[in-house]
């Protein structure tokens, strides 16, 4: 059974950086395509950045210059560096990891980033 733990979430002032940590374990790391997705208060929730089982990176318009998505396989973990962070940003972000042979979903249970002065 895939399990995804977070760490990493905290309060941080406008402009600051947080690096998020997203430990898999349960299965074979290597065949995942893992993601980092987010939730506001009252908003649906979001895709952040993702990273291919090859490396390759997607990230939302809005992240783009700022985040970054990177994974280290032999740790097993994912990791989302954030910079330059906004009010907006404040939410509850996720680590996602989809099996690219049943492309089912697994889901950490979420830390929370707020974003204030």
């Amino acid at each position: 059974q895939v399990q995804l733990v977070e760490s990493g979430g905290g309060l941080v002032q406008p402009g600051g950086s947080l690096r998020l940590s997203c430990q898999f374990s349960g299965s074979i790391f290597s065949i995942y395509n893992m993601g980092w997705h987010r939730q506001a208060p009252g908003k649906q929730r979001e895709l952040v950045a993702a990273i291919t089982r090859s490396g390759n990176t997607n990230y939302a318009d809005s992240v783009k210059g700022r985040f970054t998505i990177s994974r280290d396989n032999a740790k097993k973990t994912v990791y989302l560096q954030m910079n330059s962070l906004k009010p907006e940003e404040t939410a509850v972000y996720y680590c996602n990891a989809r099996d690219t042979m049943t492309l089912y979903d697994y889901w950490g249970q979420g830390t929370q980033v707020t974003v204030s002065s």
